[in-house]
């Protein structure tokens, strides 16, 4: 019988600050989503350090007392990874690591790590070897104990200089041979959406982890890896799916994230194509998480940053099967009504009865009022199919409604 392989989690303490622009509320759900972003890399989570500072220390990120706290938790615990909330400028990485003597990595470097482990095919791995090298590039100096002679005086006039500036040379020719790969690439798959004829082009997007895949396996009845974890999902998938009798091409797309390092956005620009030429963006947004409205607020800035936010969009609000709202005792003269005491049928009256038909509240995992979905992208799609192809109108017969 075989044994069962348990799976050791690297301890981890995650580190963050209040500011002027991000206050506490918010830190924390940063740093929850930080605490997902480190379980999905293979870490846990075993204390959290926050600071209120005006700004980050330019020298440590957070002040010198906190620092001392941390560093005296790194030691008497044997933590091996301290995780920043927020990206970390070279001399800061190197001045705390000088400190805390343990692994330092920030929020992107985080994210390209899950990235590099979840990338499968060739195109992804060379996507994530290119972010990955754009931001090494400007860190060299802190990752080799020989550019330590870098610092100059008596007996310290080695050839350090010319060491890091090899190895930067070395990066440098890395990250052109990766752009040189990713434009014939980019070539083939140009080439490849335009093989597609003239089928209509449906895009899923969204946040990380809310459904996307799955809806993909419930609707295209094809089998793209799905797990409750950040990023499941790298490479675009495409699927001919035929609903009614109209075939349209829906596209799986890489999940987006708040604070996305803007390597990941260049480099998986190819990947993002898929959704600057479809003809419908169907927008998933997982509404039983409480910050829902952030995440729809974060993708449609990634939508704007590559110029896809005047495109026809349906909004798919999934896992309404995991929707809880809390409850207000009828006693309780104290608690004011906030959104997360909202039903569902609460919520359907606000913002987002202004999307009108263009609004659908779904469980993909249940299959749940996933025929009212059907019915809706048929729709849509055949108004752009007939306009398409004019002479084609009879053969796709509107849907009336009862």
């Amino acid at each position: 019988m075989l044994e069962r392989k348990e799976v050791a989690y690297e301890k981890t303490v995650l580190i963050g600050i209040v500011t002027k622009n991000q206050d506490e509320e918010k830190l924390d759900e940063f740093l929850d989503e930080l605490e997902f972003l480190t379980y999905t890399a293979g870490g846990e989570v075993v204390k959290r350090f926050t600071q209120k500072m005006d700004m980050p220390n330019s020298k440590t990120f957070i002040g010198t007392g906190k620092m001392e706290d941390v560093r005296i938790y790194v030691e008497q615990n044997d933590i091996g990874t301290v995780v920043f909330d927020d990206e970390l400028s070279p001399g800061q990485l190197r001045n705390i690591e000088r400190i805390l003597k343990a692994k330092i990595i920030d929020r992107t470097n985080l994210i390209l790590d899950i990235f590099a482990q979840r990338a499968q095919t060739s195109y992804a791995r060379t996507q994530v070897e290119l972010a990955q090298y754009q931001y090494l590039l400007p860190r060299l100096t802190g990752l080799w104990t020989h550019l330590e002679r870098q610092r100059g005086g008596i007996g310290m006039r080695g050839p350090g200089e010319t060491e890091i500036e090899t190895d930067r040379r070395i990066v440098r020719d890395r990250i052109s041979l990766l752009k040189k790969k990713l434009l014939t690439i980019d070539k083939q798959m140009a080439t490849q959406r335009g093989n597609r004829g003239k089928l209509v082009r449906v895009a899923l997007v969204g946040y990380t982890n809310v459904g996307k895949s799955t809806l993909m396996n419930v609707v295209a009845k094809s089998e793209v890896f799905a797990e409750n974890k950040l990023f499941a999902t790298l490479d675009t998938t495409v699927r001919k799916v035929v609903v009614g009798n109209l075939p349209f091409l829906l596209s799986d797309t890489v999940g987006f994230i708040r604070k996305l390092p803007t390597q990941l956005v260049e480099s998986f620009k190819s990947t993002l194509d898929e959704v600057r030429e479809a003809d419908l963006l169907l927008h998933v947004v997982d509404i039983s998480h409480p910050q829902f409205e952030d995440h729809i607020e974060s993708v449609n800035r990634i939508l704007e940053e590559i110029d896809c936010r005047d495109k026809p969009t349906i909004m798919v609000f999934n896992k309404i099967d995991a929707y809880k709202h809390e409850i207000i005792d009828a006693d309780d003269l104290v608690t004011e009504k906030t959104k997360a005491h909202y039903t569902l049928d609460e919520w359907k009256q606000t913002w987002m009865s202004r999307i009108g038909d263009n609004a659908l509240f779904i469980s993909a995992i249940n299959k749940e009022n996933i025929d009212d979905f059907r019915k809706r992208v048929y729709k849509e799609v055949r108004e752009i199919h007939v306009t398409r192809f004019p002479y084609n109108n009879f053969l796709y017969p509107e849907i009336v409604e009862e």
